[in-house]
């Protein structure tokens, strides 16, 4: 497969889900509309959708159906979208666009940009609740594993470790920590989900687990390369925001080389957590894709 090949596969992909994410987003009482509106503004901006292919795709790895895994993808995808809403506040990163379009607080202020990523929060685990394709323990076991991952543990304690390092010099290896919860900790859950719903074992799990920590940090690299590179019309947001910030990045430590090498390596040890297991192609391919993207 090519990376045309898995372009396209992303693409279709991406379709499918966003009609069944959409579906979630239909909330019709007037007194709370301009919330939910914020909520679909931000939800269906659109984007490459790599946390819920992943999840789809290492379903269908062990056996199972996308019917199980959809509204994990969802969930998932609600938190994500809750988490950039947060990002791009004038609190946190105070960006203005996102997906090239203004960002949820431009289009809707600050105080219902906050709320909608809350409610995007909370209703990731009212998806799980109600998703009837999934085994109570299923859902249990997602739940679980999505609080986790998402929270101080996780993703909200990587976004800690960032705001406090703004203007400090902190070593690589805070840096990798700080990138391995707050970017790796989501494609990680993307993962292990898939896992959960396809019913497979520990070891399967343990598999999810080390492409997802790999795979995060290539995607990390290659966005932190992106960001001092990229054309901001085609990356869809605006770049050298890191530089701005006093963010310390791969690149304080390496060449744009350097970091494309390490970007590649990290793709590379993704690849081989899965590439015994049949049909493992499309994901093998995908680490790939995030290290050789231009947004």
């Amino acid at each position: 497969m090519n990376g045309t090949n898995i372009e396209n596969a992303l693409c279709t992909a991406a379709e499918e889900f966003e009609k069944a994410f959409a579906k979630y987003f239909e909330h019709k009482d007037a007194d709370l509309k301009i919330v939910s509106d914020a909520m679909r503004y931000s939800a269906l901006a659109g984007g490459k959708r790599i946390r819920p292919f992943i999840v789809n795709e290492f379903c269908k790895l062990f056996g199972g159906d996308v019917s199980a895994s959809m509204s994990l993808s969802c969930a998932l995808e609600c938190v994500h979208t809750y988490s950039l809403i947060h990002d791009d506040l004038p609190c946190m990163d105070n960006d203005d666009l996102r997906r090239g379009k203004p960002t949820c607080h431009k289009v809707y202020g600050e105080e219902f940009a906050l709320l909608a990523g809350d409610a995007l929060l909370t209703y990731a685990f009212e998806i799980i609740a109600n998703a009837k394709a999934l085994s109570d323990s299923a859902k249990i076991h997602a739940v679980k594993l999505l609080s986790s991952l998402s929270g101080i543990e996780g993703m909200v304690g990587g976004q800690t470790i960032d705001l406090e390092s703004e203007g400090k010099s902190i070593g690589i290896d805070k840096l990798i920590k700080l990138h391995l919860l707050k970017t790796g900790a989501l494609i990680r859950c993307a993962a292990k989900l898939g896992v959960i719903a396809a019913g497979a074992d520990e070891n399967a799990l343990e598999s999810a687990d080390k492409y997802g920590e790999a795979l995060g940090l290539a995607f990390q690299i290659t966005d932190d390369i992106l960001d001092a590179t990229a054309d901001e019309s085609e990356l869809g947001k605006p770049v050298g925001s890191d530089k701005e910030n006093g963010k310390v990045t791969f690149l304080t430590f390496m060449s744009v080389e350097e970091a494309y090498t390490e970007a590649k390596r990290y793709a590379d040890m993704a690849r081989e957590a899965i590439g015994l297991y049949e049909k493992s192609q499309m994901l093998t391919e995908l680490s790939e894709y995030v290290v050789k993207r231009n947004k």
